[in-house]
């Protein structure tokens, strides 16, 4: 009886490259005055923007749709933060003050008082029973959400001038400063760790497998720490950055680093090579804050009054069909 003959092994197909966005596909007028912030909310569906006119505003930018202006803030918005439920919001600004809003009725929620000059940076964490603010004041605060006390449950104030950035994972806080000095602050373990970079820092955020931190500081120069031990893994060049706060993100996949500038345009690096992967160019203006998606190439760049949407080249639009 003839033996059948075993199945042909074929290799699996290599996983495609990850494709970086590189064609703009919308973009958003905010009529908010300058826009000082953009961030896509956890799932990447809709974003906020943080306007110089003192709003806040929310919306689908896969459509171009705005769905809710949020007003309170005595001067202008610098950063904001959805949560993981999509229930909240935060934000902090340049009146020294953290908001904590719903989004459904767009009321403010807690408005907390304690910083002694304007809020940079906010973010809950991955519950959204905390929110962690940075300030011009040097000190990092956390304020409870669910408690009625105007004061902060504590205060991380090892900073010796303004904190720019602030992330957070599930156990830390990570913050950069104008001291020159990335903070990771480990909950779990109750300890601080400090890496020095020698430029006043711009942003900072860990990367999706929450091995590394990447670091952009003044002297237009994007770093890649080691978490864990603070050495340097990559060093990337070729934008410009000498004055303004400026973020930096990791792609969907920690392929490549991205960075804004101050010439109007957005650099990508592929992450181990440390080479341009390219640049995009957003405007003329300075290129003020980043978003990237958290699944997908799909990047968000403010500039002036303005926001765009940046895909992938092979990116097709899908009609109304929902993301």
């Amino acid at each position: 009886m003839p033996i059948p003959a075993a199945p042909m092994a074929f290799p699996l197909p290599r996983p495609a490259r990850p494709e970086l966005p590189q064609r703009r596909v919308r973009t958003l007028e905010c009529g908010q005055g300058a826009v000082r912030a953009v961030r896509f909310n956890a799932d990447g569906n809709y974003c906020l923007t943080c306007g110089s006119d003192k709003t806040l505003k929310l919306w689908n930018p896969h459509k171009g749709t705005a769905l809710r202006s949020y007003q309170g803030h005595g001067y202008e918005v610098l950063d904001a933060a959805g949560s993981f439920d999509n229930g909240y919001l935060c934000s902090c600004g340049a009146d020294k003050t953290v908001a904590l809003w719903d989004v459904a009725t767009g009321q403010v929620l807690r408005k907390y008082r304690g910083h002694a000059g304007k809020v940079n940076c906010v973010q809950f964490n991955e519950e959204a029973t905390i929110i962690v603010s940075g300030s011009i004041d040097s000190t990092v605060r956390c304020w409870d959400c669910r408690s009625r006390r105007p004061d902060p449950v504590q205060v991380l104030d090892e900073a010796k001038d303004g904190v720019s950035s602030v992330k957070l994972s599930s156990h830390e806080i990570l913050s950069g400063s104008v001291d020159g000095h990335v903070r990771r602050y480990d909950l779990r373990a109750g300890q601080l760790y400090c890496d020095y970079v020698g430029s006043p820092i711009t942003s900072v955020c860990f990367s999706k497998d929450g091995q590394c931190t990447l670091v952009a500081s003044l002297d237009s120069t994007l770093r890649l720490l080691d978490k864990d031990t603070g050495e340097l893994l990559g060093e990337y060049k070729g934008h410009r950055s000498t004055t303004y706060r400026l973020d930096c993100v990791l792609s969907e996949q920690d392929t490549h680093v991205g960075c804004a500038s101050e010439d109007g345009h957005v650099y990508f690096w592929d992450l181990v090579e440390a080479s341009l992967a390219c640049s995009l160019p957003v405007g003329r203006g300075v290129v003020q804050s980043l978003s990237f998606h958290p699944t997908l190439p799909c990047l968000l760049a403010a500039t002036e009054g303005q926001v765009q949407l940046w895909r992938e080249d092979s990116f097709q639009e899908q009609g109304d069909t929902e993301m």
